[in-house]
């Protein structure tokens, strides 16, 4: 039993030994492996088995190392998101209102890699196991800050608030009118910007940047091929292998705009402000006509961040005309704006306001639509929201717990019928990321 159980130790000793390049030098081993012999812990047999496994594995080892000389550096990311949410809709005249949400749930569960491969060369990849889709899938081609390449699945460049990450969100969700124009197209929502999959281009220069895609101009991101025959997620498909009479062109995108710094100590302060648009050819359409048939989207805004000290303003202005988004030879002009201000009291808490107001042009708004996890008002022209909440940053960013008030106004039907409906409730999530 003894002689046993130092076998088994010796073998554990090897196997320490042999772990990891600095340790696992043959000469190391073989003196080991001889001292163990004269001890009689193992015999000649079992002294040569072990000396096999161990240049079997040192050569496993070594090819390993030999692929590596092409990756000079990997990254691990992740960001886990969970919420709880309780909201509660009611319609006027309606005695009876939608059954309310009183839920939690894991809002995001990120993990992420990206390889830089030297030579400006890198590759990411992003994905999100609580939604079962693809957050990013990159390879990118830097060359200076003035000229940056990236190929893949990743958000248009339109829509500020789209694009800031769900980390550095201030008011949990993004606003409704975000929501409207990027959340994917169910007949009243556009789908006009966030996850494509097509070349984007990027740069900076002295204050000055821009940003340029040319896409597949539908929504995707789910793990599906977005075949009929592909399994669904939230009624979608995936990312796309084929083409067909509504995708089989491309969609434009381009952002440009200036920011710079000013100021010094407690007016130590930034600014940016920009202008965006877009032009996605057969995605227009409505519920009835369908996409395709020639009715495209064009899509405007601008955007301003401003910084001073802990307080921050940013806002952002969206249009969009939908051909044919009401009726045939009907067209929806859709607008909107949202506006959030934020003061940070300590570098733990943070105060934050947003408020936002979206009108559907007659295309049709539900506070389901717009208002993440909010129960349906029916089907309106109009709305608006009003959040308002705080930050506690318990480890900065990387560790955080945001609170906050919802109250969402939809009004007056798409035939202009006066109408309201009202959703109110509270929404808080926890953050982990690194």
């Amino acid at each position: 039993m003894l002689h046993t159980k130092s076998k088994w130790l010796a073998l554990l000793s090897l196997a320490l030994a042999t772990t990891g390049v600095a340790l696992a030098q043959s000469a190391d081993s073989q003196a080991l492996i001889d001292a163990l012999i004269k001890k009689g812990v193992l015999s000649d047999k079992e002294a040569k088995e072990i000396t096999a496994q161990i240049s079997k594995a040192q050569a496993s080892q070594d090819v390993e190392t030999s692929g590596d000389q092409y990756i000079k550096k990997l990254v691990l990311t992740g960001r886990f998101q969970t919420q709880y949410v309780g909201l509660g809709t009611s319609i006027d005249g309606n005695p009876v209102s939608p059954v309310s949400t009183e839920h939690f749930f894991l809002r995001r569960v990120y993990l992420g890699a990206t390889a830089q491969f030297g030579d400006g060369l890198s590759g990411t990849m992003t994905y999100d196991f609580a939604n079962a889709s693809f957050d990013k899938f990159l390879l990118e081609w830097k060359q200076s800050p003035m000229f940056v390449i990236d190929a893949g699945l990743t958000k248009a460049p339109f829509g500020y608030e789209e694009n800031q990450s769900s980390g550095d969100l201030r008011a949990i969700e993004r606003s409704e009118v975000t929501r409207y124009f990027d959340e994917p197209n169910n007949g009243r929502r556009l789908g006009a910007a966030s996850y494509r999959t097509g070349l984007f281009v990027s740069g900076t220069y002295d204050g000055f940047f821009y940003q340029a895609a040319l896409t597949n101009p539908e929504r995707n991101e789910y793990s599906g091929d977005g075949s009929n025959t592909a399994v669904l997620v939230n009624g979608l498909g995936g990312v796309g292998t084929t083409g067909g009479a509504t995708t089989n062109t491309f969609a434009y995108y381009g952002v440009v705009g200036y920011g710079g710094s000013f100021g010094e100590g407690a007016m130590k302060g930034s600014y940016k402000v920009g202008y965006e648009t877009g032009f996605l050819p057969d995605q227009g359409g409505n519920a009835t006509l369908g996409l395709g048939h020639g009715q495209n989207i064009i899509l405007n805004g601008g955007f301003g961040d401003l910084t001073v000290g802990g307080f921050r303003l940013v806002g952002e202005y969206e249009e969009a005309q939908v051909d044919s988004g009401v009726a045939v030879h009907h067209n929806a002009n859709v607008n909107g704006y949202w506006i959030q201000p934020s003061y940070k009291f300590t570098p733990q808490w943070e105060a934050v306001v947003q408020y936002s107001e979206l009108n559907s042009g007659g295309r049709g708004v539900a506070l389901s639509d717009v208002v993440r996890s909010a129960p349906s008002g029916g089907t309106m022209n109009k709305s608006n929201e009003l959040y308002a909440g705080f930050n506690y940053y318990i480890k900065g960013n990387d560790v955080k717990l945001q609170a906050g008030y919802v109250h969402g106004e939809s009004s007056n039907t798409v035939a202009g019928a006066p109408a309201k409906a009202t959703t109110d409730g509270l929404r808080s999530q926890f953050q982990i990321q690194f």
